[in-house]
């Protein structure tokens, strides 16, 4: 079970990793973006190699025993270290490159240390789960595995507390990115407390090897999935809000595109409706079918209408955008029944637009008018009249 956990935990990471592949080929200079390649590269490879298949396989290929330690204790520490400069970029400040610098340097030494005490230790027995406290009291393999423990507590301490600390001072998606990253380290600190709890009993003479090998995994898996989530989280929050913004203004001029259907049909107005389109593409699509209504119905704009209507609105309201909503309705709705009556004889105003075409927002109150999402004033109201409703 812990192999399998390992395995779909290293294709989740690796699967953002492809998702973020494009743009770091893109813009393979943004120190920010590295960082965040790097976090969900090394996590995912941390998983896979510490998974007890894949720490037999690299021992028997290699024909070296536990040759797998050393390589996974080396990529805990790399993605330490790109934790930290990640956060160091995400902060900003005058002294990023320098900070991001001094970090990569320090644990590139504890990386060259792991490499240099297993080479003169000595660990002929396989031990695909329990080597911490296995040779937890052999010379020098022990000088590796505290080595690389004390080097991730120490990272994730800082991360905790750096991430915690600035979610008090910003809001939204970054602020919940950080709190995420801030408990996803401290699940990463209890993986290094347990394993050295366990090491330190070893040296007293008891085996408490079941920390390392049930307690210690859990916490990091819990809390990569959780650091990641959190570094994810800020670049989605803004997509998200576009996308919840895009898909309010889409269902909030349903009821003007609505009013208009009977018009956009009969004189074949409507573009085809895209299908399994995002928001934003299908805001386009109903605002650009509004226009072209809009467009066709300017023979029959009645601009003393239109003036009539806003001062009024204007007089009882004293808000100028809500009474050129409520002229434009007016306007909208007695076209409408001009164009699909008989001729008329136009009256002195007829036949003269309005006004310059409305704008989104200004569309967005029209339709609120037209729904009565909005009070209109009596002196102002739309003037009844029929507007044959459809389904957008």
């Amino acid at each position: 079970m812990n192999s399998l956990i390992n395995y779909l935990s290293c294709g989740a990471l690796w699967l953002g990793l492809a998702v973020k592949a494009p743009d770091l080929l893109r813009h393979r200079r943004d120190p920010y973006l590295r960082a965040i390649c790097a976090v969900l590269g090394l996590a995912g490879l941390c998983f896979l190699l510490g998974a007890p298949p894949t720490v037999g396989a690299v021992n028997r290929l290699s024909g070296v025993p536990n040759l797998a330690a050393p390589l996974t204790y080396a990529a805990i520490t790399g993605y330490c270290a790109a934790s930290q400069v990640l956060v160091v970029h995400w902060r900003g400040g005058p002294r990023v490159r320098s900070t991001a610098r001094r970090w990569t340097l320090a644990y590139s030494a504890v990386v060259l240390g792991i490499g240099v005490a297993f080479a003169l230790g000595d660990a002929p027995v396989e031990r695909r789960t329990d080597l911490d406290t296995y040779y937890a009291r052999t010379p020098f393999i022990a000088q590796m595995i505290v080595l690389y423990l004390v080097a991730h507590l120490t990272a994730v301490t800082v991360t905790m507390v750096s991430a915690l600390r600035w979610a008090r001072q910003v809001r939204g998606g970054l602020r919940a990115g950080l709190v995420l990253l801030g408990i996803g380290s401290l699940c990463g600190a209890g993986y290094s407390v347990a394993k050295l709890v366990a090491v330190s009993a070893r040296w007293s003479g008891h085996d408490w090897s079941a920390l390392g090998t049930t307690v210690s995994p859990a916490a990091a898996g819990l809390g990569a999935l959780l650091v990641v989530v959190g570094v994810l989280v800020p670049l989605v929050a803004p997509w998200a809000a576009e996308w919840r913004r895009a898909a309010r203004a889409y269902a909030r001029l349903e009821p003007l595109e609505r009013a208009l259907d009977d018009l956009l049909v009969r004189r074949s107005l409507r573009l085809p409706r895209p299908r399994f389109a995002a928001p934003a593409t299908l805001l386009m699509w109903r605002r650009t079918s509004i226009h072209n209504a809009l467009g066709h119905l300017d023979a029959y704009g009645d601009r003393d209408l239109y003036d009539r209507t806003r001062a009024d609105a204007l007089a009882a309201t004293g808000d100028p955008e809500l009474a050129g909503a409520c002229a434009w309705a007016a306007v909208i709705t007695d076209a409408l029944r001009r164009e699909a009556g008989p001729a008329a004889p136009p009256g002195s105003g007829a036949g003269r637009s309005p006004a310059p075409a409305p704008d989104p927002a200004t569309l967005a109150r029209i339709a609120d008018v037209l729904t009565g999402a909005v009070r209109v004033p009596a002196a102002s109201a739309v003037p009844s009249g029929r507007t044959t409703a459809g389904t957008a």
